[in-house]
């Protein structure tokens, strides 16, 4: 990769704001799905383009960022484009591993609802993972994540028998609690062992034809 982004545009054409940063948008160059949206200054998108893996400028911490630094999940940029009014860029990304530090592939992922319904799955989720990369005293998230393996499965299995006595009880009101609290250490199980929900809702689809045949 050279100076410039796409024909003859080149760095100085582009508009950032009055911080100096413009918004990029990443891609995987293969499928098409956006990764993730993060800003650029000028220097790290030299540096980007210098070293053919995506740099940012981190907002919060007020300076530039290696994308894979700590995780290891580097982008390795295949190209760069510019929209129309040359305030925001498209980045198509090799993406190693995953983009999203929830350890979800791409960072949207959730869906916008009118009410929590089946979306508070995801916002726990989020809530699990967000305490596994930033721990919080007296958390019981955090807990259970410095017990480690052993004590969420032990949790696992205790909620599963809670849920089996309350139904055996007749109580809706007491199955009703016990599978929110059984849900709940799953999803610390998923976090901890790296699975996520679309893992799971894809096993789920692919679980929906064979259930229909059988029918």
């Amino acid at each position: 990769m050279n100076g410039q982004l796409t024909g003859e545009l080149k760095l100085d054409e582009l508009r950032f704001d009055d911080r100096g940063l413009i918004p990029a948008i990443a891609q995987d160059y293969k499928t098409g799905e956006v990764l993730m949206l993060a800003y650029m200054n000028r220097e790290s998108l030299e540096k980007t383009i210098s070293t053919g893996k995506a740099h940012y400028w981190s907002r919060s911490r007020n300076k530039l960022w290696l994308k894979g630094e700590s995780s290891g999940n580097f982008q390795q940029v295949v190209k760069i484009q510019l929209d129309c009014d040359g305030d925001a860029l498209l980045m198509k990304v090799a993406q190693l591993g995953v983009a999203c530090h929830t350890g979800n592939k791409s960072c949207f992922y959730r869906t916008l609802h009118n009410d929590a319904g089946a979306g508070i799955l995801e916002e726990l989720y989020n809530v699990i993972a967000d305490r596994k990369v930033n721990p919080r005293e007296g958390s019981y998230t955090n807990y259970l994540f410095s017990k480690g393996l052993d004590k969420i499965l032990k949790k696992v299995g205790e909620e599963a028998s809670e849920v089996i006595i309350a139904a055996k009880n007749g109580s809706r009101e007491e199955l009703r609690y016990e599978v929110a609290d059984f849900l709940y250490h799953v999803l610390v199980l998923m976090v901890e062992q790296g699975l996520t929900l679309e893992d799971i809702y894809g096993e789920l689809r692919n679980r929906r034809p064979a259930k229909e045949e059988s029918n």
